[in-house]
C-alpha cells in the first residue's frame, strides 16, 4: 500500500481534468434540476412512493457514476497538484463548503423548521422539517452503502481508485469512501429546498435551483480536492441525496397529514423563564 504517494498523471495539463471534472458535475447537476420541476408539479392526491420514470433517473445516475472510474485518478491527481493544495483561497473556500455539507445542512434544516414553530409559521416549518427528513434519508442511505462497499479513501490509497472490499467500512472511517456523505447531504438539501420553494414560490425557481444546485456541486469537489474521495463518490452522494430530497418532498405533499407531519408540525416550540426552549409534541 503506498501512503502519500504524489505524482502526477496529468502530463502537464491539470487543467484540461479540471475542467472536464468541473463540466461533468454542471452537466450532472442540470437534469437535477430537470427532475425537481418534474416533482414539483405532482399531482394532488395520494401517490406510491416509487413511480416508474425514477428507474430511468435512477439508471441515469448509475451511469454517472460508471462514467466517472476511468479518470477518478486523473481527477484525484490534478486536485492534489502542489499549486493548488497550496493555494489559500481555494483551502479556504473548500473548507467553507465543506462544513455547509456537514454539519451546515443539519443546522438549516432544523433550524427553518424551529423558526417556524417559533414564529407559528406553518409553511416554514415544513419547509424545514422536510428538509431534515431528506437529510436523515440520505444519511442513512450513504451510512449502509460506505459500511458495505468499503472503499479506501485517496489519502489512504493514492493511486488506487478500486479498492473496494465487502463490510470493510464498518467501523473504519478510512474505508468509508462511497459514497460520499458531505455530497448527499448537500444535494439531499438542494432537491428539498428547491421542491419546496418551488412549491410555495414558483417565482424563485429561475435563482434558487442554480444557486441550491451550484453550491451541492461545490460541497462534492471540496470533498476530491480534500483529497477525502473519489470523484465517482461524489457523483454516487449526489444521486442519493437528490433521490432522498425528491422523494420526501413528493411524498409528503401527495400524502396529506401523515404521522411524521402530524406529529411534529403540530408540535410547538416556545422559550422559557430563565433562558432556553421547550418543545411539546402530540402523538
Amino acid at each position: 500500500m503506498r501512503r502519500g504517494a504524489r505524482r502526477s498523471r496529468a502530463d502537464g495539463s491539470p487543467i484540461g481534468w479540471w475542467a472536464t471534472w468541473l463540466l461533468s458535475v454542471t452537466i450532472f447537476t442540470a437534469p437535477l434540476a430537470a427532475q425537481t420541476a418534474q416533482a414539483d408539479s405532482a399531482r394532488a392526491g395520494r401517490e406510491p412512493l416509487f413511480v416508474p420514470t425514477d428507474a430511468l433517473y435512477a439508471g441515469g445516475f448509475l451511469l454517472g457514476t460508471l462514467a466517472m472510474y476511468p479518470i477518478d485518478l486523473e481527477v484525484a491527481d490534478a486536485l492534489r497538484d502542489p499549486s493548488r493544495q497550496a493555494n489559500q483561497l481555494l483551502e479556504g473556500t473548500a473548507s467553507g463548503f465543506r462544513m455547509l455539507g456537514f454539519p451546515g445542512t443539519l443546522l438549516i434544516g432544523t433550524g427553518l423548521y424551529a423558526g417556524g414553530r417559533l414564529a407559528e409559521r406553518s409553511e416554514l416549518a415544513d419547509v424545514g422539517l422536510h428538509t431534515t427528513e431528506s437529510l436523515v434519508l440520505a444519511l442513512a442511505a450513504t451510512g449502509v452503502l460506505k459500511s458495505l462497499a468499503g472503499r479506501a479513501r485517496p489519502d489512504e490509497v493514492p493511486e488506487d481508485p478500486y479498492q473496494f472490499a465487502l463490510a470493510r467500512g464498518l467501523g473504519e472511517d478510512r474505508y468509508q469512501s462511497f459514497p460520499s456523505g458531505h455530497t448527499s447531504l448537500a444535494f439531499a438539501a438542494a432537491a428539498s429546498l428547491s421542491a419546496e420553494l418551488g412549491r410555495t414560490d414558483p417565482g424563485t425557481r429561475a435563482w434558487a435551483r442554480p444557486l441550491l444546485y451550484g453550491a451541492a456541486s461545490l460541497v462534492g469537489i471540496s470533498r476530491t480536492y480534500n483529497n477525502k474521495h473519489w470523484a465517482s463518490d461524489v457523483v454516487a452522494g449526489a444521486a442519493i441525496g437528490t433521490f432522498s430530497g425528491w422523494k420526501v418532498v413528493r411524498y409528503a405533499h401527495t400524502h396529506p397529514g401523515h404521522r411524521l407531519d402530524r406529529m411534529f408540525l403540530n408540535a410547538r416550540i416556545f422559550p422559557i423563564p430563565g433562558g432556553g426552549l421547550a418543545a411539546a409534541w402530540s402523538f
